[in-house]
């Protein structure tokens, strides 16, 4: 080969020299360290609840310092008053077994007797005037206002020989504790509750110049036909006769026109509306038990889950779409299916009990005179 050609073959064989290295298998990447997963760090457990229990004279000490900053009340006042009262073991022992506690079957005839009834229509027959002014008013019926004077004070018959003072101190400062663990945060927004009460009856008797002292009640320290606590009284209650004042001790006029305020504005009582229906439970519907009674639900929604009037809602009960919630009762023949509406809740707001809104209801229907539909029941014994 001469050098010519042998220059001419290398210059020919160099992009093919290119070419092979351009598709070489590239060497494999340098492995990376794997990164690690990241754990969010698990929340911190809730601190279960702490009793908010004082010694007694630390408590009452703070209690007159804020009560008299809050209703510009001289501290010796509520000092004067205070050294008066006396804890009482009745009230306490009182209060550690509420009549709520009890299944249905057994709290119905505490309140629906036949003589309780009788009292009743003729109560109605004796104010009618005045409980029909109330019911114009403010769409609550005559016999519902009757029915809460019924339970409440047997028609004005017991309205509490409790000092209304000795009660709420009692229940301010000795409220009874179990202190187990699942019942403290109850326990202790019970306390604050009665503790807010009896400031507020300072603030009552400032403002209508009553001597709280001389006040009787119940044992939660309750006042009155209608039995207000007093800070439902500051609130709720109104002058039904125009004459200035309130008084729902010894004013019909008031005692009615407040009641009836109360459903209305502390439980939105809708006028003409229904109260509660029987339900019955289909075979295949689970078990529900909403959490609370606040008519949260359609009718449609309570179907689905198996769940609907015993009797269709007629023109006279009323068809418009509704909401209403479901509830229970334990009832002589086996558990009760009901459907509360607006106005049983309503009712729940003058006692936070489904009882005590039933007996309420079930009590005014009988001195109205009308029947109480017969409730669908799970017969524990299989009749």
């Amino acid at each position: 080969m001469t050098p010519t050609h042998a220059r001419r073959a290398l210059i020919c064989a160099l992009p093919l020299a290119l070419v092979a290295c351009a598709t070489q298998t590239p060497p494999p990447p340098t492995p990376q360290p794997e990164t690690p997963a990241v754990t969010e760090p698990a929340p911190a457990p809730t601190p279960p609840p702490v009793s908010t229990a004082q010694p007694i004279e630390d408590a009452r000490a703070e209690f007159v310092r804020t009560t008299a900053a809050r209703y510009d009340i001289e501290p010796e006042t509520i000092e004067s008053v205070l050294a008066q009262a006396e804890i009482r073991d009745s009230i306490v022992n009182a209060m550690s077994r509420p009549a709520e506690a009890k299944p249905w079957s057994e709290y119905r005839p505490i309140f629906i007797s036949q003589a309780r009834i009788d009292g009743g229509r003729a109560f109605l027959a004796e104010h009618r005037e005045a409980l029909a002014k109330a019911e114009a008013n403010t769409g609550v019926p005559a016999e519902i206002i009757v029915a809460i004077l019924g339970v409440e004070t047997s028609y004005g018959g017991n309205m509490g020989s409790y000092p209304v003072v000795d009660a709420l101190y009692t229940l301010a400062f000795a409220y009874p504790r179990t202190n187990e663990p699942e019942k403290i945060a109850r326990e202790n927004q019970r306390e604050a509750f009665f503790r807010d009460e009896l400031a507020q009856v300072f603030a009552l008797g400032k403002e209508n110049d009553f001597d709280i002292t001389t006040l009787k009640g119940s044992y939660a320290g309750a006042m009155g036909w209608g039995q207000f606590m007093p800070s439902s009284y500051r609130d709720y209650a109104v002058d039904g006769d125009g004459d200035g004042k309130v008084d729902l001790f010894d004013n019909l006029d008031d005692v009615f026109a407040s009641v009836a305020n109360y459903f209305v504005k502390k439980g939105g009582w809708q006028r003409g509306g229904l109260v509660t229906v029987p339900a019955v439970r289909t075979d295949d519907a689970a078990d529900f038990d909403p959490d609370g009674l606040e008519p949260r639900y359609t009718l449609e929604q309570l179907a689905a889950r198996g769940y609907r009037p015993a009797a269709p809602l007629t023109a006279e009960t009323g068809s418009e779409p509704r909401q209403a919630t479901l509830f229970t009762l334990d009832g002589v023949n086996g558990k009760e299916y009901w459907l509360g509406f607006q106005n049983f809740y309503a009712i729940t707001r003058y006692n936070n009990s489904r009882h005590y809104a039933m007996a309420v209801y079930e009590l005014a229907e009988a001195i109205a005179g009308r029947e109480m539909p017969l409730a669908a029941t799970d017969d524990p014994s299989g009749a």
